[in-house]
């Protein structure tokens, strides 16, 4: 019970307390209230505030309401078929002289307790990464259009993170392709190693550029970025499709890239973008995270390693 009804009720009982001392003319005149609405409360209480609750106004029936034969009807229908989805269960009933719409048959249906239930999503658990190189999520971030100076130009910035030390490396691409996802590989494998860091497994999105998961011609053949990865033993972990917050790192740190850098920035060429974006990616290396005790990323990796 929310606080503002049991002041209401409280507010009542008063009124009523009165009313029975004084008369309901006095408490009409005491508490501004009509005698009509004195007299409606007084017929509810005996003598508590509970009685003073403002009960439901729902309606206990309505004109268009279904019928007892609609009714058993549906619950026949469903008990010889309960496997029946609602769609097919809502034909079968027409065929059978059902008028209504299926959304006035999945009401009911939840009112009798028979409608189908979602399976509940678990999640599971994170698993905590204990050491940099051990898990890497690589990401594409298209660049917006109005930050390039040439209307035919088409830029994007592929995203390679760790997540023990948010330690960031960032690329430019004119293109989202799976050629260019390898040689991002083969760049980032590099970079982290002259950080000290070994690249174990990179997580990745199920788009093309990555893997042929959803291809239906070319579903069992590797890509070029899965091959670059395969050859010096790194595991390519695919993440659920459809869930980019499995991603969750990567895509917050664009959001940043957004706030702080594509917000004010402008681009005339690829090799003017690659140049600005190294200059953001050194200033973001460098920048304090809560995450890690306010430390910047390339100072927490070197106390580290």
């Amino acid at each position: 019970m929310s606080k503002r009804i049991a002041q209401d009720m409280a507010y009542r009982q008063s009124l009523m307390k009165y009313a029975e001392n004084y008369g309901v003319s006095r408490a009409s005149r005491k508490y501004n209230k009509s005698r009509s609405y004195i007299c409606f409360w007084k017929t509810r209480w005996d003598g508590t505030a509970v009685s003073l609750a403002c009960r439901s106004r729902r309606p206990h029936s309505h004109p268009n309401q279904h019928t007892q034969a609609e009714l058993k009807l549906i619950r026949d229908m469903r008990r010889r078929n309960p496997e029946l989805g609602m769609v097919e269960l809502w034909h079968r009933l027409r065929l059978r002289g059902y008028t209504r719409c299926p959304e006035s048959l999945f009401r009911v249906m939840r009112k009798l307790g028979q409608a189908e239930k979602k399976p509940v999503y678990k999640p599971k658990p994170y698993e905590q990464i204990t050491y940099p190189g051990q898990r890497v999520p690589v990401d594409v971030k298209v660049v917006p259009r109005c930050c390039i100076a040439n209307p035919e130009l088409r830029l994007y910035q592929y995203t390679a993170i760790d997540e023990f030390t948010r330690l960031r490396f960032l690329a430019a691409y004119p293109e989202q392709s799976t050629y260019s996802s390898a040689d991002f590989l083969k760049k980032l494998r590099k970079w982290y190693a002259c950080r000290g860091i070994r690249v174990e497994c990179v997580q990745t999105g199920n788009g093309f550029e990555f893997t042929n998961r959803f291809s239906n011609s070319k579903r069992h053949l590797p890509t070029l970025f899965e091959a670059a990865a395969a050859k010096p033993g790194i595991r390519h972990k695919l993440i659920r499709p459809y869930t980019p917050r499995h991603n969750g790192k990567a895509e917050r740190s664009h959001r940043e890239d957004q706030k702080r850098f594509y917000s004010c920035h402008n681009f005339y060429s690829l090799y003017d973008f690659a140049k600005q974006l190294a200059v953001h990616n050194r200033r973001s290396i460098n920048f304090p995270m809560r995450p890690l005790h306010w430390l910047s990323p390339i100072d927490f990796t070197v106390q580290y390693v």
